[in-house]
């Protein structure tokens, strides 16, 4: 009978569920008030099916009734941060938020979900854009969004990041009027997958710095110039290192010259993410160490075989790597490839 009105009790979010931490139940005001805030993760708790459908903004979505949900919890949120969850109308969420507070986590139920989200005419979205969450050493959030092929939008503590923005490839579309303005735009190279001369006017504002080679520099008549090997740092704790990224394949050498285009390894307060651009597996890439993130290439005639991107892989050694540019080719058995590396292989929709 205890544990039965531990479980009721739960449900009115007074205490987690079936145990003995609290987390907290506010409605749709003070939810909305609790997203606002930088040390805050939005954690959708339906299926993936209703997450298609609708969600809040910048959720991301872990399915609470799969068998590895903790584990993916785990392995997604930072304990550090409070995890403001939601369902449909409360209840699955209630049950999540119990289970993240026995597991250490500060959690926050939505009284009445998404149902009573929307009563209130809050926004919802059906942009779905995949979101991979990660923390710095010093606790801040960094999250990646999987836009198209080459363009990422990284959210850096509040501070907007965007990599090579497009805004159309083969029949998909990104609308960047939707998205805030850039604080720092990062340019590889000026080929049309990767740079749109209106996709960057979109998000620039005067105080976006915009950070790309010397062709891109020239072609725009503007933005700050780096060449392979330069280092800069940035305010916001961020500072960037310029790679190489070039073709070594016998006829294709034209598509990326050596010495032209640049990869990036951003340094996000200790956060080390590595973005080739377009590149086949360089000798260069063995001085690329410590990644903690890395973004490697992978179609041919352009960049690398599948067999090179593992290659490259187990070269740089990142903690998770992202296989992007990818086209129509099949990376499906890229984590088979690197499986026993250590390394975390996610595939996102880069085509």
């Amino acid at each position: 009978m205890k544990k039965i009105i531990t479980c009721i009790l739960a449900t009115l979010g007074l205490t987690s569920a079936c145990g003995q931490q609290r987390f907290e139940n506010v409605d749709v005001r003070d939810f909305a008030e609790l997203m606002a805030k930088q040390d805050v993760v939005v954690l959708d708790v339906r299926t993936a099916d209703e997450f298609k459908e609708g969600h809040l903004e910048d959720a991301v979505n872990i399915d609470q009734s799969q068998n590895d949900f903790m584990e993916k919890v785990k392995a997604t949120l930072s304990a550090d941060k409070t995890i403001a969850v939601y369902c449909r109308s409360g209840r699955r969420s209630a049950n999540a938020a119990g289970r993240l507070a026995e597991a250490g986590y500060k959690a926050v139920n939505l009284k009445g979900g998404i149902l009573a989200w929307k009563d209130a005419k809050m926004p919802v979205t059906t942009d779905l854009y995949e979101v991979d969450v990660f923390q710095t050493p010093n606790g801040k959030t960094v999250k990646l969004y999987a836009l198209v092929h080459a363009s990422i939008r990284i959210v850096y503590d509040g501070k907007e990041i965007e990599v090579d923005p497009v805004r159309k490839l083969g029949n998909r579309t990104i609308d960047y009027t939707k998205m805030p303005k850039a604080d720092y735009l990062f340019v590889t190279h000026e080929h049309g997958d990767h740079f749109d001369k209106e996709a960057l006017q979109l998000l620039s504002a005067d105080k976006t710095l915009l950070i790309t080679n010397e062709r891109c520099a020239g072609m725009l008549g503007h933005g700050e110039v780096m060449s392979n090997g330069d280092s800069r740092q940035l305010p916001d704790g961020i500072s960037v290192d310029a790679v190489p990224a070039y073709n070594t394949t016998e006829g294709h050498l034209q598509f990326h010259p050596k010495g032209r285009d640049n990869g990036y390894v951003l340094n996000l307060d200790g956060l080390r993410i590595y973005i080739a651009g377009d590149t086949e597996d360089i000798p260069e890439m063995e001085g690329i160490k410590d990644i903690d993130i890395a973004f490697l290439p992978c179609n041919q005639p352009y960049t690398m075989t599948t067999e090179q991107l593992v290659k490259a892989a187990k070269i740089v050694k990142p903690k998770v790597l992202f296989p992007y540019h990818y086209g129509q080719t099949d990376i499906s058995g890229v984590p088979a490839a690197l499986q026993g590396t250590g390394i975390d292989v996610r595939i996102r929709h880069y085509e």
